[in-house]
This record gives C-alpha cells, sequence and structure tokens, in this order.
C-alpha cells in the first residue's frame, strides 16, 4: 500500500441582506478584472530577494514562500487544540485565493496580510496557476499521483461577474456548477460531498456538514488535494513490530512501529532530531522534527518558523541513520472561521463589512459564511496516501554507530516540494491509535 495524504477546503459565501438575484451594482473605485489584458490594473508587482544572494525571487519563488509563513501562523493558532493536528496550507491557500480575487477594499487589504500575500492581485494569480503547473509536474515520472481540483458553486440565477469567472477558471482550472441553494440545500450539499469524495480517492467523506448550507448561500468554493507516493527506499513489513508509543512521559499505547536503516538528509541539536524522508523520484519528501524529550513537542511548536525551518533544512546532511517510525492513519476536520479571523481577516466573516464586489458587483452583499478544511493520512510501510532559532548540527554518533531516530513518542512533520519548499501538508503525531473517524 501507498502512503496517502488528502485533503478538502471550502468556503461558502452568503448575502448581508435579501435582495433580488437580478440586481446589479458596481463597485466603481477599482477597475475590474480584464480579460482582454489578462491582468488588474494595479502597480507594479512586489517580488522579495532570496535571503544570502539579493536574487529576485520569480513570482512563484515568492508565493511558495508565502504559502510556508501563512501555513506556519495557521498551525499557530490551531496547535493548541488536543490530539492529532493535519493540515493542507497549500490548499487552504489556494481555495482562499479565489475568494481573494473577489475582495476589494479593506477586505481584501486584510486577506491579503493575513494570507502572507507579498505579490498583488495581478501577479498572485498566475503565480498560483504556475505554482500548481509545477506540482502537476511532479507525478510524469510515474512514481508519484499528486492533483488538485477547484470548483465553484454558485446559486442558480446568481448573477457572478463574467470577469471573475474568467480568472478562476484560467488560473485555477475551476469547473462551474450552479446549484438550488435555496430550495435544496441538502441535495445541494450531496452533491458538492460526492465531488470532493470523487476526487479524494473517496477518503474525504461529508465535507460540509449538515447546516451549513442554507436558503442564503449564494457560493461555494471548494480545493481538493491529494497526494500518494512511495518512500524511496520502503520499510520492510517483516521488521514492524508493536513497541509503545509515549503520548506522555508515564503514558504508552501499542503501535505498530516501522524500521530501517539507510542514508537520509539528518541532523540534531540538544533538543531536537530532524530527518527528511524522500517519495520516489526526490520531488517530494517528508520531514519529521522529533522532539528529544517525550514531552517536548510544546515547546518545539513554539520554535517553529519559517527561518528556523530553513535552518533547520539547510544543515540536513546524508547520514547512514536507524529509523524508527509508527504506522498510523487520522482524519482531521476544522472550522476555520474563528482562526482567520484571529489572523487579521475578520471584516470577510462580517456581513456588514465584507467586500467581494469583484465577484458580483455588489459591495457589501457576500461575506464568508464558513471555511471548513477536511484531512486524511494514511502513512505504512510502502509510503504515504493523502487526501528560538536552534542551530543544527552534523550527528555526533561513535564510528560504526549510526544515529537512531526513534519517533515513539509526539512529533511534527510536513510534506513538502523539495525545490521550492512549498507545504503540501504539515500536521503533528500525538496518538498514533486516534484516527479521527
Amino acid at each position: 500500500m501507498k502512503m496517502r495524504w488528502i485533503a478538502g477546503a471550502l468556503l461558502v459565501c452568503c448575502p448581508a441582506q435579501t435582495e433580488p438575484l437580478n440586481r446589479r451594482t458596481g463597485n466603481q473605485n477599482r477597475p475590474a478584472y480584464s480579460k482582454s489584458k489578462g491582468t488588474f490594473p494595479m502597480k507594479e508587482t512586489a517580488i522579495g530577494q532570496e535571503a544570502g544572494t539579493g536574487r529576485k525571487l520569480l513570482p512563484a519563488e515568492t508565493l511558495a514562500k508565502d504559502v510556508s509563513a501563512f501555513a506556519l501562523d495557521l498551525y499557530h493558532q490551531l496547535r493548541w487544540s488536543e490530539g492529532n493536528l493535519f493540515l493542507s496550507p497549500y490548499g487552504i491557500s489556494a481555495a482562499l485565493a479565489m475568494a481573494h480575487a473577489g475582495a476589494r477594499g479593506n477586505t481584501e487589504t486584510q486577506m491579503a496580510r493575513a494570507l502572507r500575500y507579498t505579490l498583488r492581485q495581478e501577479s498572485l494569480h498566475p503565480a498560483f496557476a504556475e505554482l500548481g503547473s509545477g506540482l502537476a509536474k511532479l507525478q510524469e515520472g510515474g512514481h508519484i499521483k499528486l492533483s488538485t481540483a477547484n470548483s465553484v458553486w454558485p446559486q442558480q440565477g446568481y448573477p457572478l461577474l463574467d470577469d471573475y469567472l474568467f480568472l478562476t477558471k484560467r488560473y485555477y482550472g475551476v469547473s462551474v456548477t450552479p446549484l438550488e441553494y435555496k430550495d435544496a440545500p441538502g441535495a445541494a450539499r450531496e452533491t458538492i460531498n460526492r465531488w470532493v469524495e470523487k476526487r479524494t480517492d473517496h477518503k474525504i467523506k461529508d465535507l460540509i456538514q449538515l447546516g451549513v448550507l442554507g436558503a442564503l448561500t449564494r457560493l461555494v468554493i471548494v480545493n481538493a488535494i491529494y497526494f500518494r507516493g512511495e518512500w524511496a527506499s520502503k520499510f520492510k513489513p517483516s521488521l514492524t513490530k508493536n513497541e509503545p508509543f509515549f503520548i506522555s512521559p508515564g503514558m504508552s499505547v501499542q503501535v505498530p512501529l516501522m524500521k530501517q536503516e539507510g542514508e537520509f538528509r539528518y541532523g540534531e541539536s540538544q533538543s531536537v532530531q530532524v530527518l527528511e524522508l524522500p517519495y520516489l523520484g526526490k520531488t517530494l519528501s517528508m520531514l519529521i522534527l522529533l522532539p528529544r524529550e517525550k514531552d517536548g513537542l510544546k515547546r518545539l511548536e513554539n520554535s517553529l518558523s519559517v527561518e528556523n525551518l530553513a535552518r533547520w533544512r539547510n544543515a540536513l546532511r546524508e547520514e547512514e541513520v536507524e529509523v524508527f517510525l509508527p504506522r498510523f492513519r487520522t482524519t482531521c476536520a476544522f472550522r476555520l472561521d474563528k482562526a482567520l479571523s484571529a489572523m487579521g481577516m475578520a471584516d470577510a466573516f462580517i456581513a456588514s463589512k465584507a467586500d467581494f464586489s469583484g465577484m458580483d458587483g455588489r459591495p457589501g452583499w457576500l461575506y464568508l459564511g464558513a471555511v471548513l478544511h477536511k484531512t486524511y493520512v494514511d502513512v505504512n510501510e510502502a509510503g504515504t496516501e493523502a487526501a528560538a532559532g536552534t542551530a543544527m548540527a552534523a550527528p555526533t554518533a561513535a564510528p560504526g554507530q549510526p544515529p537512531v531516530f526513534r519517533a515513539d513518542h509526539p512529533f511534527w512533520f510536513a510534506i513538502c516540494e523539495t525545490r521550492g519548499g512549498t507545504p503540501l501538508f504539515l500536521g503533528r503525531l500525538t496518538n498514533p491509535t486516534k484516527t479521527g473517524e
């Protein structure tokens, strides 16, 4: 069996008040997206620089860094909950980018800051298209399967702007399917859930729960991402044994602990061990941060930052390592409204303040009613299926004795694209016996 990571993200847009569907008013203060020019008439795009080189980053490279920053910001909002945690920052960011394309005024400004977008609108969406195209090419070697799908589900007869639909189709490849929310919200829910389930190999079910959609729903935006990959160096099932996994220093559960010894990129400090396990093709890899102490995960989480992750990763060296990793499967579901509001995009969720007139030409009409996210991960011997600065040092094991990376207590992990470091998935494992199902 291969390793799978799967995720689905969904945004629900509702109107601020009741109004006939055929009324169209516009925000004349800002020009709409131009289909003929393919751009917004805005100021010059801000492009960052690569640390230490002064080289200007390409827009897709800038976006990869922005998604990384957003990933950790969101993780820090969610990590205070108990238990396993697993999410797809790329999937969430892509779904919200489609909403951001229609945001105007203060709503747009807040969303850009909260989502860490440093590119302006006219460069952001082409960068998402380029990044998505690059991710799609990773599976051309046949070693992995990585697919993303975006869709827009408006209320039947609701007049979305042609420019908005053109943008989302061009840069996000969306399918647009009108549904009847006013008279049949249950049927609409089932239709969208079936779409998500089909595109995540039937691993993400019931993304939209009862009661989320209603008569006032006007638009649903969905992103689904699916990854299946085999380890470049597989674990032999014959070496897997039931061993204790310490969910706390004084409490353990029995779990299947996989084992192998081989050359991997590895680094360590007094407080953490870092291991990178590549997938076949070595275009994607799992990065695992294992605290030295069995109760050290919270301290490790406190130190998570884009800078520290880059520093730790750059310090890794090829080394013979004895690896122990639990076999696990888990599902996580989130409603992200509060977390995203706390990150600074509160106006998007407030009917009286939200401005998504870039979607329908109506200032103060649409707002975000819900942002839902659900993930699935399965880690086994063959691979994965998923729908303060700490200095790193070279290993110090005695000659002939490879370092031991024994993940028998809570740890943090991420699946990243190896070239640009885009975090497709990340999370923590605190108890492998809790599947979330």
